[in-house]
């Protein structure tokens, strides 16, 4: 569920009324997502998405998601673009919450990962990376390697109910990844949160699919560029049974690294930025499990999927299992 602020058609058309956007056809929650309220809306200048930010989102930091966004897409990225209103703000309130209007996008996200979306994907991010070149404010990875041992204190009581000895190899493989994490690698703006439900896909011509856009920047910031693609390979190569395809990985680093070629200390930590991408999720998973109430309109993800990429990364010896 991700409509947690209802919107009625007054306060609504209230709000379009300062905008050049038309006059309101339709609108509808949309039910994908967990952090903020989203609504489909349609009028007669064409479709958009109305975002209202809830209490996960801090205020403050919305200027920069929004800026990052319109960069981007300045820059030749298919993401959304921010819609300004008459006054040139983007950015504005509704129902008591912070809210923005932006682009629709086209295209479906991929409920199943093949290996075609593998390749389209490695060349988006590497796309993304290189469009977000020249936005030089920069925002900090709040879920970095600083966060994780508080957050995992912070599940020490409820972590061994999930599953017995947790907490104890929780703490052995971070020990194991902060040790090994690097220090100078080439930083960038990141989306940080790539899963395939934040990638659109169309068919091409030949049937092949494309990526039509990428989507939900709101773990986006300044980090390591290598870090991004750990995380995409932690969200789109494992299967359902948690085996880790080769062959999508080897699709998707190749195609990264057709248009921006990774360098040789990028490579060699390859293996720990793959294991620190599964501990962050597999974290703020083991948080939300033990800490969401019963009945809360959440809906939690199992931690312990996390674990069991985060022990095949922990095998990994080099980047020869990712395919290279």
């Amino acid at each position: 569920m991700a409509v947690y602020t209802e919107i009625s058609d007054e306060a609504l058309r209230a709000y379009l009324s300062d905008y050049s956007l038309g006059e309101l056809v339709a609108f509808r929650g949309i039910a994908e997502g967990v952090e903020n309220s989203n609504y489909a809306l349609k009028t007669t200048t064409g479709d958009y998405i109305l975002t209202l930010y809830e209490k996960r989102v801090d205020p403050a930091e919305l200027p920069w998601f929004l800026g990052l966004m319109r960069h981007l897409a300045a820059h030749g990225l298919s993401c959304p673009q921010p819609v300004a209103a008459r006054d040139g703000e983007a950015l504005r309130e509704l129902c008591g919450r912070p809210a923005a209007i932006c682009t629709f996008l086209p295209g479906v996200w991929p409920r199943r990962v093949r290996q075609g979306h593998c390749g389209p994907l490695g060349a988006a991010l590497a796309e993304l990376h290189a469009a977000g070149t020249g936005f030089t404010a920069e925002r900090p990875n709040s879920l970095g390697p600083q966060s994780w041992a508080p957050l995992l204190d912070r599940c020490r009581a409820g972590g061994d109910a999930v599953q017995p000895g947790l907490i104890a190899e929780l703490d052995g493989q971070l020990e194991g990844i902060l040790r090994a994490w690097p220090r100078d690698l080439p930083r960038g703006q990141i989306h940080a949160d790539l899963f395939p439900d934040n990638v659109f896909f169309l068919d091409d011509a030949g049937g092949a699919p494309r990526v039509s856009g990428l989507i939900d920047f709101y773990f986006a910031c300044t980090d390591f560029l290598a870090y991004d693609l750990a995380i995409c390979l932690n969200a789109w190569c494992f299967e359902p049974d948690f085996s880790f395809n080769i062959t999508k990985a080897r699709a998707m680093i190749h195609a990264y690294q057709s248009l921006r070629p990774l360098t040789e200390a990028e490579l060699a930590a390859l293996p720990v930025l793959c294991r620190g991408a599964a501990m962050r999720f597999l974290l703020t998973r083991l948080f939300d499990w033990t800490h969401t109430p019963a009945g809360a309109m959440v809906t939690r993800k199992d931690p312990l999927e996390y674990l069991k990429r985060l022990r095949f990364h922990a095998a990994a010896q080099d980047i020869h299992a990712y395919g290279l």
